[in-house]
């Protein structure tokens, strides 16, 4: 059974995910459709694609990923179906899939397929959907597009080192409120190269000076920092709501100090 995933900005309170899902079943039925998630917040296409990013390899090879953020059709963005590491992605090409993969993806075309409608308002719904059920159903990606050769692309904030400092800035806060940095593991681990460190936070009015393997290894209430299964530095409060508790947001700035 062919898997089609949903990643939108369309919430849950209104009707736009049903439509999506009654689509897909009306023109294949026998599929199982998978809700990576409707609540990224609007027109956020970095971040659909870092979601994105975090978990498309757990799925099945060939399963196909439909990405619904900033997809109208302009003179700057076009519409995309790419096969790449085994798996297809459908969605504008708004720079984010330059966000997801790591490398040249193995075919991209650029979707030509007429809608059964003159509303140009959900293209989610009226386009990629009858890309993904072609897909599904064995149909090529030439049949639906034309050869492309890249993609459009966005650079995300990178982490900087310099002296006995590393910079950095909060990318993503999870459910539990947790706070993940662009600070990965290995640029950590290099530029340190063992040595004790301080992660400066808000300025220096909060500060942890070690990594923590899990987050109960800790009582609850304290601030811990961890590498997360993404691969980059996370700061948490065990048990707590890190975010809100130490009033920490997206794109604020970290620091993290080594000395001998």
């Amino acid at each position: 059974m062919p898997i089609i995933t949903l990643t939108t900005d369309l919430g849950l309170k209104d009707y736009y995910v049903a439509s999506l899902k009654g689509n897909i079943l009306s023109q294949l039925a026998d599929v199982n459709i998978v809700d990576i998630t409707h609540n990224v917040n609007p027109y956020d296409a970095p971040k659909a694609a870092f979601i994105v990013k975090q978990c498309y390899k757990t799925f099945p090879k060939d399963t196909i990923h439909i990405i619904g953020l900033n997809a109208e059709l302009d003179e700057n963005t076009v519409h995309l179906a790419i096969y790449y590491d085994g798996h297809y992605f459908i969605g504008a090409d708004n720079g984010m899939f330059s966000l997801i993969f790591e490398a040249i993806p193995d075919k991209i075309v650029e979707l030509n397929i007429a809608q059964d409608t003159d509303n140009k308002t959900f293209p989610t719904k009226d386009i990629f959907v009858k890309a993904a059920c072609h897909i599904a159903r064995g149909g090529t990606l030439e049949l639906i597009g034309k050869i492309k050769e890249e993609l459009n692309k966005s650079i995300p904030f990178q982490a900087t080192s310099e002296n006995n400092y590393i910079k950095g800035m909060i990318t993503y806060v999870d459910h539990y409120g947790n706070l993940l940095t662009n600070v990965s593991e290995s640029l950590f681990k290099s530029f340190g190269r063992g040595r004790n460190f301080t992660i400066y936070l808000r300025g220096g009015s909060y500060k942890v000076s070690k990594i923590t393997p899990t987050y109960n290894r800790i009582s609850a209430g304290n601030i811990l920092a961890m590498f997360s299964s993404t691969g980059f530095i996370e700061i948490a409060v065990s048990k707590g709501h890190a975010s809100k508790l130490l009033g920490l947001k997206e794109t604020d700035l970290i620091r993290i100090e080594f000395y001998d």
